[in-house]
């Protein structure tokens, strides 16, 4: 099978010439064979893609690689094919003959006998409109004609399994028809229910409810057998979809169907839709608030949301293909084929590894994940590489990306005097990880990144109105970075993964497009002096610079004798052009660039002399530093090379090695939005998508950034170092249960855990992978009317009261939190005798347990 880049052959004619040529042709044999497909592309939990090169060949999966499974059968003449999906396994599958991937759309192109079945994939990612680019909505189209001038028979069926609303298979979920006038639909969702319960990286929706629909002529089915039934060519039963169930999930069941007929076919195409969506109800818990996804800012319900996905089909479809046509376009006048292919796997990735959310006033509030990294909210380093596809297509997601850190760095709660590095862990916005008014872990890093943000921000706008309001902050993180930027203490950058560095001069280099930044927006603010004088010490800084970095042929990568021989990529000089900053003189550039040239491998630029592996993001921000267009597309084109020849099937890594082709780590991160800073350097381009941004912003509701008060009712190592029962050898199944009998496990002060883990308070020393812990406790007569959880982990704990599953959380805190209850076991608290059991796994780094219970107090917003 080929799979070729295939343009709109209507509109674009030659593009699409040129595309099969370059598929065919080219010495290296790339071809467009994406590492995996974007099918269902909504935000970070509501993500489903195909790892395969067929569609047929394997399971859909959310992006973590846990199976997300929709399966899709065609029948023809009473023939039934598979088009989705590896099962039925003795159902054969339709023979695929293409794949045409756009920004907002993946197209497959099937052919059985006597027909062909074109099966389109579409979320309208339009960030113009920032109501549309927020629906959890995704559409799957069935097209069909004759291919041998004679009608044919056609139907088409879609089932979508309950593991797409949990976040394990062992959840009991509840499946049942709903009510939505026009259309037939169907929901699923946890029986639990519980709310922005779980936080962490590799983890899956386990609230809300996933939503099924048609039109109102298809049919409808919750029964396991309705896939083995429509495989057979028999008719549903009448009862198939009557009855609500609720049940375990397992392998394929239980699952939601539907089947349309597209009657009897010929020539002229014929359609049908199906329509996917995902109601979370509430988002991100955003400190003291709850957030409405920003799609229910003026009260819509999910009935609403599919009425209006259903209505805007037609014209979102349109728009889809005219947005993906021109954008393609685009593309291949930047950057080739090469950079089509890199641009249209970025465009839906990015997007969807955030969630824009509403504030009390409706106004939209974004929050990107930090996708299998670490799982934290709002990274300013992730942000920041992100940032030019929203710079370009939407300043007003910018600035929704920006608000809810701007508004923390000028809360009372924040006291450090550079930038935070993040916000928590997703979906908890509810402060850094690392610590409240402590320094950053990054401080240059994310201080450079966010007034180099606000510059590119108020650069896309023509003012600096929006940097007004904070001009305090900004004021105090530029003179941060005129004492600490020039030459860096040891410390991260936002290549973290390589370790601290001290000297860092890509760094530096950052540090000073702040500073010149901040000058830029002191200018459009009237602010005269304070512009000369941060402009001046910019210059000052970038010819010591110069003279600190220079080795040869090329400039270090850090400071020092340490660095004579060494060299990185300084992709943090592209600002300098893309904002006419003229801070550097431009020999410099010219100088790295040519260098680079000599460091290229097969499949990109290394980052630095350190190792052989790369970030993508950083390669094109690099490649745009180019003054010729032959080395930006040598830059590019290894890169495409890489995508279609790497062997790991997962979303566009950002991080992967030069010489083998093999993902080092990290996958489907919003950092690939960075592919697009090519945009920047076209002012016209640039122009031409920011002006689009229809999205109407008024004030923005304030915040409560205070920590609530809470009573403690259950104390953690905090207040009082309780006695626990532990042991860390495997207990049997029936260890969480209140009669369980514990008596010959050791005893050991809370917390437990090893020493120098970030928040802790070591009671008792813990080493090994796993640990069990239990404790009875006693509650009063009166009732709990808020209780909250009290929890410290390092890493993934699980937490039982009375024997019933309270909460569970990959991944590590830095300190104590308050996590919610699951309601069922709530339910169990009662006056008296109650016990709490605990079980954590230590996976790397530090490691510490601790649990309590506490109750929330009533607080007035500040």
């Amino acid at each position: 099978m080929k799979t070729n880049l295939k343009l709109a052959v209507a509109l674009i004619p030659s593009l699409l010439s040129s595309h099969m040529a370059f598929a065919e042709d080219k010495q290296d044999g790339i071809r467009f064979r994406p590492p995996a497909v974007p099918l269902v592309t909504c935000d970070p939990y509501f993500s489903i893609w195909s790892n395969s090169d067929l569609l047929t060949a394997s399971p859909t999966h959310h992006w973590t690689g846990h199976p997300h499974r929709l399966t899709s059968l065609v029948r023809i003449d009473g023939q039934t094919f598979r088009v989705m999906g590896d099962a039925p396994a003795n159902v054969p599958a339709l023979r695929q003959v293409s794949l045409n991937v756009t920004p907002t759309r993946s197209i497959y192109t099937f052919e059985g006998p006597g027909a062909q079945i074109q099966l389109t994939f579409m979320t309208p990612l339009l960030p113009d409109d920032l109501v549309v680019c927020s629906r959890p909505v995704s559409y799957i189209t069935w097209t069909a004609h004759s291919t041998d001038a004679k009608p044919h028979e056609i139907s088409v069926y879609l089932d979508a399994a309950a593991e797409l609303a949990v976040n394990t298979p062992d959840q009991a979920v509840k499946l049942e028809p709903v009510t939505v006038p026009g259309l037939l639909a169907a929901r699923v969702g946890s029986i639990d229910q519980a709310v922005l319960a779980i936080r962490g990286d590799d983890l899956r929706i386990d609230w809300g409810h996933f939503y099924l629909a048609t039109d109102a002529s298809s049919q409808l089915s919750l029964a396991p057998s309705a896939r083995t039934t429509f495989a057979s060519g028999a008719p549903l039963a009448a009862s198939d979809s009557a009855a609500p169930s609720a049940q375990a999930t397992a392998a394929h069941t239980p699952a939601m169907a539907v089947i349309m007929s597209l009657g009897q076919v010929n020539a002229e195409p014929v359609s049908r839709h199906a329509i996917l969506a995902y109601d979370d109800e509430y988002s991100i818990r955003y400190f003291n608030d709850d957030l409405r996804p920003y799609w229910r800012k003026d009260g819509a319900t999910a009935a609403d949301l599919l009425q209006t996905a259903e209505k805007q089909y037609e014209s979102l479809n349109q728009r889809c293909e005219a947005f993906d046509t021109e954008l393609i376009a685009d593309l291949h006048k930047i950057g080739g084929d090469s950079y089509v292919q890199l641009g249209v796997l970025a465009w839906r990735q990015a997007l969807a590894a955030q969630k824009i959310c509403a504030d009390a006033n409706g106004q939209p509030l974004s929050f990107s994940k930090e996708n299998f990294s670490n799982g934290c909210i709002a990274t300013v380093d992730v942000l920041y590489p992100a940032a030019p596809q929203m710079m370009v297509f939407s300043p007003n997601l910018l600035k929704a990306s920006l608000v809810p850190l701007m508004d923390y760095s000028a809360s009372p709660r924040w006291t450090a005097n550079a930038a935070p590095h993040d916000l928590g862990t997703y979906p908890h916005a509810t402060g850094q990880v690392y610590g409240d008014g402590t320094q950053s872990p990054m401080p240059v890093e994310e201080t450079g990144n966010m007034l180099i943000l606000l510059a590119g921000l108020a650069k896309a706008e023509g003012n600096a109105e929006f940097s007004r309001k904070y001009w305090p902050v900004l004021k105090t993180w530029n003179e941060y970075l005129v004492a600490k930027g020039l030459d860096p203490e040891n410390q991260l950058c936002t290549d973290d993964f390589a370790g601290h560095i001290a000297r860092n001069a890509n760094l530096s280099a950052k540090a000073i497009m702040g500073i010149a930044g901040y000058g830029m927006l002191a200018e459009m603010l009237g602010q005269k002096d304070e512009a000369a004088k941060a402009r001046a010490t910019a210059k000052e800084y970038a010819l010591k610079w110069i003279a600190l970095g220079q080795y040869d042929d090329h400039f270090k990568l850090v400071f020092g004798d340490a660095g004579n021989g060494t060299w990185s990529q300084k992709y943090n000089l592209v600002w300098d052009q893309l904002l006419d900053l003229g801070i550097f003189p431009p020999e410099v550039a010219e100088k790295e660039m040519a260098f680079y040239m000599k460091k290229m491998n097969k499949f990109g630029l290394p980052l630095d002399s350190r190792r052989e592996y790369t970030k993508i993001d950083w390669e094109l921000w690099t490649a745009t530093m180019a003054d010729k267009h032959a080395d930006f597309q040598r830059i590019v084109d290894a890169c495409a090379l890489w995508a279609n020849q790497t062997p790991d099937r997962v979303p566009l890594s950002d991080w992967y090695e030069t010489v083998s082709a093999k993902k080092s780590g990290f996958q489907a991160r919003s950092v690939v939005g960075g592919l697009f800073i090519p945009f920047l350097k076209d002012k016209d381009l640039w122009k031409k998508y920011s002006s689009r941004d229809k999205t109407t912003l008024a004030g923005w509701a304030a915040t409560n950034f205070m920590t609530p008060e809470v009573r403690v009712v259950i104390p953690t190592a905090q207040t009082e170092a309780a006695i626990w029962r532990y042991t860390t050898a495997q207990p049997p199944a029936d260890w969480t249960r209140t009669d369980f009998n514990d008596k010959a496990w050791k005893q050991g002060k809370a917390g437990f855990g090893s020493e120098g883990t970030p928040g802790a308070h070591v009671g008792t020393a813990w080493n090994s992978e796993h640990i069990y812990l239990r404790r009875e406790f006693t509650l009063p007569e009166a009732a709990l009317t808020n209780a909250r959880l009290m929890v410290h982990h390092d890493e993934d704990v699980e937490v039982f009261i009375n024997g019933v599953l309270a909460y569970h959380a990959a991944g590590f805190t830095a300190d104590y939190n308050t996590a919610p209850i699951a309601k069922s076991a709530l339910a169990t608290l009662k006056p008296g005798i109650n016990t709490l059991a605990v079980r954590c796994r230590q996976t790397i780094g530090g490691q510490y347990v601790d649990v309590g219970i506490v109750e929330l107090m009533p607080q007035e917003k500040k």
